[in-house]
């Protein structure tokens, strides 16, 4: 069962959400937020597999929550759902920790999948918010090994180190130096970072 928290300012997009995603056999909604503040507060308290954000909402906006969900080390894959067309807030919304972005016009089915597949571990965009992030620029990547290709496909599969470790049969501490070598080697900050690098460049 996948357990989610859905953080909007307008009740009635939280009821209209929550209505809908409790009638899924394996979702659940066990917590609704008005603001980023008690969002964070929930995810604290409630430990959700799952938040729905929304980038525009009083108090603290969508940034500034999965800026404070990572300084308190809270762990949770965040989907942001926002009416908000504005190209620019792609980039910095996935460099602050969201492992997805969606606006609130997808069909109802489109959004289920979704909230499956970041559940599951895949970083999932809108087709709108994969080309703002791919006009993002780049550094050109540094040479890879055979494995390091290996472990940037895994990577942008949404595999954990632990589940590459077992794929690749190696120990999970080499995995992570192959990790590092990798981030180091595209110049980007996060395992996001990097899966969103193989998709433009093909190496997914």
């Amino acid at each position: 069962m996948i357990s989610v928290v859905i953080a909007d300012d307008h009740p009635v997009v939280r009821q209209g959400l929550r209505t809908f995603l409790d009638l899924q056999d394996d979702v659940t909604v066990v917590g609704e937020a008005a603001d980023g503040a008690e969002a964070v507060e929930l995810v604290a308290s409630l430990a959700p597999d799952l938040l729905l954000l929304d980038l525009k909402m009083p108090v603290l906006d969508g940034r500034a929550t999965l800026a404070r969900l990572a300084a308190r080390g809270l762990a949770v894959r965040v989907l942001v759902l926002t009416s908000v067309s504005d190209r620019g807030d792609v980039a910095p919304a996935m460099r602050a920790g969201a492992v997805g972005f969606l606006y609130k016009d997808i069909d109802p089915g489109a959004l289920v999948a979704a909230i499956r597949a970041v559940a599951d571990g895949q970083v999932l965009l809108a087709p709108e918010a994969a080309e703002a992030m791919l006009a993002v620029p780049l550094p050109v990547a540094g040479p890879l090994t055979d494995r390091e290709r290996e472990v940037l496909k895994l990577i942008a599969a949404g595999r954990s180190n632990r589940e590459i470790a077992r794929d690749l049969s190696v120990a999970e501490k080499t995995v992570k130096t192959h990790v590092s070598n990798v981030l180091m080697k595209l110049g980007v900050q996060d395992r996001t970072q990097a899966a969103l690098y193989a998709v433009r460049h093909d190496l997914a």
